[in-house]
């Protein structure tokens, strides 16, 4: 039998895992200080359920097949209609209702740079608030999860590179003005959702390509198409949308959504984060369920990449479930692609072990000096790893260095007849001799 993996989905070795799991507790931690509760979904779904809520492009990307109950199946799409579905089987949840959900998803799509089969989603959702303030509230603990990650692991060098810029940008926009771009072409409701996605394939496929698209999948002649460019290429920014204001000038639905963005950037601002917004009225974001606004977030010095941070209001999706009208406003980290994009801008480092003290073992009678060595650290917080095993020191150190631990405890005879350790910096060979009692305290100011 050939090892092989599925094309799309991966093994993670250690080396991978460490920081993915870093990502995933920083991440967490950044969503519940901000109030979001935990709570979790079945990857599989009955299939009906999952059906008609991504658009025709996304029913064909469902993995769905049939259980050996003849059930029709499907393994989730995203954590969003999960999160529909659940507040239907659950109406004694009242709103407000803030939660975060962390948990893979599955989409059967060609692989490509930074785009999986299988991948995290890292989730925040805001169900029952009509109010700006949670839209606000929802970007505002991406960007500051976001902000978390890139200045941990940000360089100085790297942020020159980008001419100073900040690690990312949130692109923002309002699916409102979509709707009134279809006004202002005359293109009917049957089209409107062709004329999104093919705007949607504009950051992927060129400023030509989707001009050719307008016409030949849309149906827009030559004028239209042009006017579709020069809402595109309105020249707005978050202190100024008075270009797009005059292009939409006397269309109401657009009005809605360009006041609904002013109040965005103004309660981001509060936040003190308007500095990581950029206006871009060519997001469309190709799930069908959005309403309202919609932003996608970019890792500055990617070009191409695709985005790390997505999502929106989407307060008709939960009718589907409920019943009755339900405001709802959310955003997704895409946990494996942030994590490529920090690798493909070497702003992670590879260890292949979470440990960052070997404690070494010299023989049968000090293994229980070094013990005792090893377990009092870990009370203290300290990740030490006792060698398993009585080889010689070099080979030890060698594990160690293999394993990228930074720091290596010796406790020999010497040591433990004075109730000392020896502590080698693997990277450099500096040595120093600790009192045993002092051990944790060192650890504890050294190591972060």
């Amino acid at each position: 039998m050939k090892p092989q993996v599925l094309k799309g989905f991966r093994d993670y070795l250690p080396e991978e895992m460490l920081p993915r799991s870093r990502l995933i507790a920083g991440i967490k931690r950044v969503f519940e200080q901000h109030g979001f509760a935990p709570l979790d979904t079945p990857a599989l779904e009955y299939a009906e359920l999952l059906l008609g809520k991504y658009g025709q492009e996304g029913d064909k990307l469902l993995f769905r097949f049939l259980d050996n109950g003849e059930r029709d199946v499907a393994l989730r799409y995203d954590l969003t209609v999960p999160l529909a579905r659940l507040l239907g089987s659950n109406p004694e949840i009242l709103p407000p209702f803030k939660r975060y959900h962390i948990a893979p998803v599955w989409r059967a799509e060609k692989p490509a740079r930074g785009r999986f089969r299988e991948f995290m989603q890292c989730d925040v959702d805001i169900v029952g608030v009509e109010s700006m303030s949670a839209d606000a509230e929802v970007i505002a603990t991406g960007m500051e999860a976001l902000h978390a990650i890139l200045g941990a692991h940000d360089t100085l060098e790297a942020s020159q590179q980008r001419g100073g810029k900040p690690g990312f940008t949130v692109r923002l926009s309002n699916r409102k003005l979509l709707n009134g771009l279809c006004l202002v072409l005359g293109v009917p409701d049957d089209r409107a959702v062709a004329l999104f996605r093919t705007l949607d394939k504009l950051d992927k496929q060129g400023k030509e390509a989707v001009a050719a698209l307008l016409t030949s999948e849309v149906g827009l002649d030559e004028r239209q198409v042009a006017k579709t460019f020069e809402y595109l290429e309105c020249p707005a920014s978050p202190n100024d949308l008075g270009p797009l204001d005059r292009y939409f000038a006397g269309v109401e639905i657009a009005q809605q959504g360009l006041d609904e963005m002013r109040q965005v950037v103004q309660l981001l601002e509060e936040h003190r984060l308007s500095h990581y917004l950029a206006i871009d009225p060519s997001i469309a974001r190709g799930l069908d369920y959005y309403t309202g606004s919609i932003y996608e977030t970019t890792l500055n010095g990617l070009d191409g990449f695709g985005s790390v941070m997505s999502g929106g209001r989407y307060d008709k999706l939960l009718d589907m479930f409920t019943g009755k009208a339900t405001a709802a406003v959310g955003i997704s980290v895409g946990l494996d692609r942030l994590l490529a994009g920090l690798i493909e801008l070497k702003l992670l480092g590879s260890r292949a072990s979470p440990t960052d003290v070997l404690v070494t073992v010299f023989s049968e009678e000090t293994r229980r000096f070094s013990t005792e060595v090893a377990s009092g650290l870990r009370k203290a917080g300290v990740c030490a790893e006792l060698f398993l095993g009585q080889d010689k020191l070099g080979k030890q150190f060698r594990y160690a260095d293999r394993k990228q631990i930074p720091y290596a405890i010796v406790c020999g005879p010497d040591e433990v007849a004075k109730r000392e350790v020896k502590v080698k910096t693997l990277a450099s060979g500096d040595e120093k001799t600790i009192a045993a009692d002092k051990v944790m305290s060192w650890a504890q100011e050294t190591i972060r």
